[in-house]
């Protein structure tokens, strides 16, 4: 059982059988095809709002792409410490964006708090051209320790930002997991909170390789349009990305993987707890930061369970994340391999 990270997964039924339908004549290159041209609508019909639609290959491409048309070269890019961007995108958003900062703050469980972020903005010293102007926010949803902002922690974490004249950009990678743990309408924690942009994952729910950068506001198109190529990520054959975008929010294909990988990770976690271990911290999403015993974790790793320590939680805990291939049945029958 391999709970290294939900990227191990491979790509669902539903977007196998699309690309396999969509393999079988040619089309108009670049994002000329009929496919491509249907992203908008179905996307705006899902956040129930005009929005326009750029498809990557890479999570990496979706958020510093999109951050590069919200920043200047010379901004910043306030983040919380543990944000992927800040910790997992090697200097990516420097090198898309031309040279933006990222300005890291704490918070609690990897989110950002409005109250905090209000005076953390005021408090930035301002010494003209030697020092770095905040010009956005960036928020993960899931974030990277698996907790969910809901609707009314966007919505004030917007405000603050609205009062400070700062764009606001949400890295949805694990987006899905959010939504089907809030059961709340995906505009809710988006435009209507404040938010300029997201990149909605789909790489680790399902798709075989694609993130979307969405925008709310539909006049940064053509930015984002000119950035994506500029970087070498346009894709010649843009409507198999396309296919995968268009077969995952199909039927809410989205929705259905994510919650269950969110329930295989609440049954983990409930026959992991029932052993003695303990969360970390509440578990929203499909990822568990859990303290084990070292006998407990040897036990585990026998077993063939696969997981990652996260020292920088502490020295016995450790990371387990569920995907949407994950076998509930296989997790219960691990109780009983136990003994």
């Amino acid at each position: 059982m391999n709970f290294a990270s939900d990227n191990v997964s491979p790509f669902c039924p539903e977007i196998l059988e699309a690309l396999s339908a969509e393999a079988k004549s040619n089309a108009p290159a670049y994002g000329g095809d009929d496919i491509s041209q249907q992203l908008d609508h179905a996307f705006s019909e899902l956040f129930d709002k005009e929005v326009a639609v750029i498809p990557v290959a890479t999570g990496t491409a979706a958020n510093c792409i999109n951050l590069s048309a919200l920043v200047s070269p010379y901004g910043g890019i306030i983040c919380h410490h543990e944000a992927h961007i800040n910790e997992d995108e090697s200097t990516g958003v420097a090198f898309f964006t031309g040279g933006a900062k990222l300005i890291a703050m704490d918070g609690p469980t990897a989110k950002l708090e409005a109250d905090a972020l209000d005076r953390f903005v005021a408090g930035q010293v301002n010494r003209g051209v030697h020092s770095v102007a905040p010009e956005c926010v960036a928020i993960t949803q899931a974030t990277e320790l698996g907790t969910v902002y809901r609707p009314d922690e966007v919505a004030a974490i917007g405000d603050v930002c609205r009062k400070h004249g700062l764009r606001l950009f949400m890295d949805g990678a694990r987006f899905a997991n959010a939504v089907a743990h809030l059961d709340c309408s995906p505009a809710d924690i988006t435009w209507k909170a404040g938010v300029d942009a997201i990149s909605f994952g789909a790489t680790k729910n399902g798709a075989m390789a694609v993130d979307a950068i969405v925008l709310f506001d539909t006049s940064l198109k053509h930015r984002v349009e000119q950035a994506r190529k500029r970087s070498g990520h346009l894709h010649s054959k843009h409507r198999y990305l396309a296919t995968q975008l268009l077969a995952y929010v199909k039927n809410d294909v989205w929705l259905k993987n994510a919650a269950h990988a969110n329930k295989a990770a609440a049954t983990l976690g409930d026959i992991l707890i029932g052993r003695g271990a303990s969360l970390a911290h509440p578990a929203d999403g499909n990822e568990l930061f859990v303290n084990l015993s070292s006998e407990l974790a040897s036990r585990l790793r026998d077993a063939g369970v696969m997981f990652h320590p996260w020292p920088s939680l502490g020295a016995d805990i450790y990371r387990f994340v569920a995907a949407w291939n994950t076998d509930i049945g296989q997790i219960t029958e691990l109780n009983t391999t136990l003994g």
